[in-house]
């Protein structure tokens, strides 16, 4: 199995146990990404932490496990919310390699897009 669709799955699974085990099947689709997007903002929060983003403070030695950690919090959340609207995980791949290729021409100056563009060296 391809390991992002391995992702898509257990995150569906999770979802699903977490709908039964909580009694959360009220929740309308719109609720869980406004909920999904609240939680990814404070997992965000939680990253920022982690990698010395208050200037007024000493900064300390960056915990690179605790950095990926935060990023897989971010990354639940953000797959939920794709199975939420319907996206797999081929949909999300599928319009990861459109957008790359976009904002390749926008850097580019290939885009009708502008504002974008690399300084000529």
């Amino acid at each position: 199995m391809d390991r992002l669709e391995h992702i898509f799955e257990l995150q569906a699974k999770f979802d699903q146990a977490l709908i039964e085990k909580r009694n959360l099947g009220h929740i309308k689709p719109e609720e869980w990404i406004q909920k999904e997007v609240l939680a990814i903002v404070s997992e965000l929060g939680e990253l920022l932490n982690e990698v010395n983003f208050k200037w007024w403070k000493n900064p300390k030695e960056i915990d690179y496990n605790a950095v990926k950690e935060e990023l897989v919090d971010i990354l639940h959340f953000f797959i939920s919310m794709c199975i939420k609207v319907g996206m797999t995980a081929d949909d999300l791949y599928q319009a990861y390699l459109i957008k790359n290729q976009e904002n390749f021409a926008r850097q580019e100056g290939r885009s009708k897009k502008t504002g974008y563009e690399w300084e000529a060296e």
